[in-house]
């Protein structure tokens, strides 16, 4: 059972006199800003088996749009946010710094673009009815994809939905295609909506999500910083010894049965400590250089962000 992670830590509570949850109160708290995509779903897991707890923090999740993550760091709300590396970028140029301590997962074709009947590519979109998430990874993703067929955003009829809103709205034929991701997606394939013409099967390390800080932040509170990072490790580890459950517990906060939610976990690949290690240090300074040219050039950002204090790969290692 999943309890057994948490059973030493609350046999702990009971010896002192006092419940789990009021210890957990006396925790450093970290309010994390996030969605329900499926790559975050480990971070649930985590909260939900006590593992943060068991690490000395205390982790409140907090669901918000892409668009608001940033603001609500800015104003203390949040300390920490899970999101793509193109929307930290986003943040960055828009003036609140984030620095990356944690390679969370890739989308291994967990994003998709839906189109109807009769669009067999992206090139025969163009004019078309496009809903998107602006200022996300899927307005991003897409002008990365229209980049590689030699169009631009401009291309295209764009309107701003959440990638919920917009799986629902093109399965009800609201629009000629959608861009949406995990476990929205499978709500299009469910329904035998249009088809999938690209998925991020076919554009590897491109979206990727990483869990970030404020650089104060991680100077003023490097234990917090290093308890919420070892605390996705051991999500990992818990998902590979006891998948069932765990399955069953990140599942049901996306309104997924296991056998759902297992599903559209195939399509997503969480990052262990050891591609960590490669991802940070190698992989990532290169690619946020990259992602900040195209945002450039696609006019998602005003000015071009500062990279290189966007990475602390000190953590991980």
């Amino acid at each position: 059972m999943i309890r057994r992670w948490f059973g030493a830590f609350a046999a702990v509570s009971v010896a002192v006199g006092v419940s789990t949850s009021a210890l957990a109160a006396d925790l450093p708290k970290v309010t994390l800003a996030m969605s329900g995509w499926t790559g975050f779903a480990p971070i649930t897991l985590a909260q939900k088996a006590g593992i943060f707890e068991r690490n000395g923090i205390q982790v409140e999740i907090k669901k918000m749009p892409t668009s608001n993550r940033h603001q609500a760091m800015a104003s203390g709300d949040v300390q920490a946010i899970a999101t793509t590396v193109d929307t930290h970028i986003l943040y960055a140029s828009s003036g609140v710094p984030v620095t990356q301590v944690l390679t969370l997962d890739t989308s291994a074709g967990g994003d998709g673009v839906a189109a109807r009947e009769g669009i067999g590519s992206l090139k025969e979109a163009k004019g078309k009815s496009v809903a998107v998430q602006f200022g996300g990874v899927p307005q991003f993703w897409l002008a990365y994809l229209l980049k590689q067929q030699g169009m631009k955003l401009d291309d295209v009829k764009l309107t701003n939905l959440e990638p919920k809103d917009a799986a629902n709205a093109f399965v009800a034929g609201q629009f000629d295609v959608a861009v949406t991701y995990e476990p929205y997606l499978s709500t299009v394939r469910s329904n035998n909506a249009g088809k999938i013409i690209v998925t991020s099967a076919e554009t590897p390390g491109v979206i990727v999500d990483t869990l970030a800080f404020q650089p104060d932040y991680i100077a003023k509170n490097p234990k917090v910083v290093q308890a919420m990072v070892k605390s996705w490790f051991e999500a990992l580890d818990l998902i590979k010894a006891q998948p069932d459950e765990s399955f069953k517990i990140m599942g049901a906060d996306v309104n997924q049965t296991p056998e759902q939610f297992k599903d559209s976990a195939k399509f997503v690949k969480w990052y262990d400590r050891d591609m960590n290690k490669t991802y940070m240090s190698e992989t990532l300074p290169k690619f946020l250089k990259e992602a900040n040219e195209i945002m450039v050039e696609a006019k998602l950002v005003r000015r071009p962000a500062d990279t290189d204090p966007m990475v602390d790969a000190s953590f991980v290692k």
